[in-house]
């Protein structure tokens, strides 16, 4: 079954230096189990190739159903010394909220 990431989950983004940080927090227990099954670190790096020249981590908060994604050296150097339109990475959870997810794979 394919599902857009935003049926089941919300997000908010903000800066971290050179680095998004994006909260990816799912509505209920089931699409928990379904963000952190298919919402891996490679998915997202993938996802934001082309605007994420480093590594991504992630890391799970189960309490409150949510993960959050740091990707390194996405910003263009941070909000006050950025060229990009975005450099505070603002923007990013609503672009990571179209991933479509497979849950079939």
């Amino acid at each position: 079954m394919k599902i857009l990431l935003k049926d089941i989950a919300h997000g908010r983004s903000g800066d971290k230096g050179d680095a998004a940080n994006i909260g990816l927090i799912a509505y209920d227990d089931k699409s928990f189990e379904i963000i952190s099954k298919y919402v891996t670190t490679e998915r997202v790096k993938k996802h934001f190739e082309g605007i994420c020249k480093g590594d991504v981590e992630r890391y799970e908060l189960p309490n409150i159903r949510a993960l959050n994604f740091l990707l390194h050296n996405t910003l263009g150097g941070g909000g006050t010394v950025s060229l990009k339109h975005d450099a505070q990475g603002k923007t990013l959870a609503a672009a990571l909220l179209r991933m479509e997810l497979n849950t079939e794979e």
